[in-house]
């Protein structure tokens, strides 16, 4: 049975959580309520600031930190680049070659060392001369997971920087221990939230940076920001800002509070005990994720669509992904179509 069964109408199976969440129904009330002032020409600008720190106090409390250390946006690569621009020319950044390039980009576009290793070679790749480490805790393509507590470790000990990208990670994978200098996520995949919305926390021990796309709502009084100088960004994380997409925060912060209201240890048990009876219907071993990679035959497309189920293709595989709102007949029906 799914973790909420009265939140979600699928019209199929869903397993393509890795590509996009479903949105709970309390996401589509709200959401519809705010197309409707606005139509209606009564929407209260100043009062959706509220569902914005809402939602920066939500991912505040997955990585077990504090809301000013958490910026919001709506793009991961953006934050990304605002770390890639701090670094000086010909810094080493140690990554993942084949990471999601939204983590990748910002880097390798910039005057930079960028050193790219497989994944499994990346904790052992980290060396003094390494300025930052820039890896997904879960791999887009195949759901592979970084040893999280491994990275942080022998990052400190060569005195590396690390950013880390929980986009595949936040909203199934306990992050309260997470150990990063900068972490960003985006909001639609796991976190359940329409996308426009993104989350970026900063330790309080990280180097500061540009802040590049500093805009009135990076002021430290957003609406008494909004004309003329001097420059007056806020002193906290929220120097870091963009401008929210208010009809995305809107919805994602009901989503927000499901799963908080459910508990990331409950959907993280739930979501890889059905990706691991998946696993065991294709007599494959046991694994850590709620995302599962198998070969994919040619045709497989069209007969998930015939069963009515949508999964994704990622670098050659089949990619499934199962969420909260699964249930073991979506990994009978699965099982029944690749069979």
């Amino acid at each position: 049975m799914s973790l909420a069964p009265a939140e979600f109408a699928p019209a199929g199976v869903f397993l393509n959580s890795a590509t996009l969440g479903l949105a709970p129904l309390r996401s589509v009330a709200a959401m519809r309520s705010y197309e409707e002032s606005r139509q209606a020409g009564t929407i209260d600008a100043v009062a959706i600031d509220a569902y914005v720190d809402r939602g920066r106090a939500a991912f505040a409390t997955l990585l077990g930190r504090d809301p000013s250390e958490v910026a919001t946006g709506s793009q991961a690569s953006q934050f990304v680049g605002l770390v890639a621009a701090s670094l000086r020319p010909r810094s080493v950044v140690l990554a993942a070659e084949e990471d999601f390039t939204s983590v990748l980009f910002p880097f390798l576009r910039a005057d930079l060392d960028v050193r790219l290793v497989p994944l499994e070679r990346l904790v052992d790749s980290i060396t003094s001369d390494v300025d930052l480490v820039a890896v997904s805790a879960v791999q887009s393509a195949d759901g592979r997971l970084v040893d999280l507590s491994a990275l942080a470790s022998a990052a400190r000990a060569s005195g590396a920087l690390t950013l880390v990208d929980v986009t595949q990670a936040a909203g199934w994978l306990p992050l309260a221990d997470l150990e990063a200098d900068y972490v960003v996520g985006g909001g639609y995949k796991w976190l359940l939230g329409p996308r426009g919305t993104c989350f970026f926390a900063v330790s309080p021990t990280a180097p500061a940076l540009p802040e590049l796309a500093a805009g009135w709502y990076a002021g430290e009084s957003r609406w008494d920001a909004i004309y003329g100088p001097p420059l007056r960004l806020a002193g906290d994380a929220r120097r870091y800002d963009v401008s929210p997409a208010w009809g995305c925060w809107v919805g994602h912060v009901p989503a927000l509070d499901l799963l908080l209201e459910i508990g990331i240890e409950r959907i993280h048990a739930h979501d890889v005990a059905l990706a691991n009876a998946f696993r065991n219907g294709l007599g494959l071993p046991a694994g850590d994720s709620a995302i599962v990679s198998v070969e994919a035959p040619g045709n497989i497309a069209s007969r998930l669509a015939e069963a009515g189920i949508v999964a994704a293709v990622r670098a050659g595989r089949l990619r499934l992904s199962f969420h909260l709102y699964n249930s073991s007949a979506d990994v009978t029906a699965a099982l029944r179509v690749l069979k």
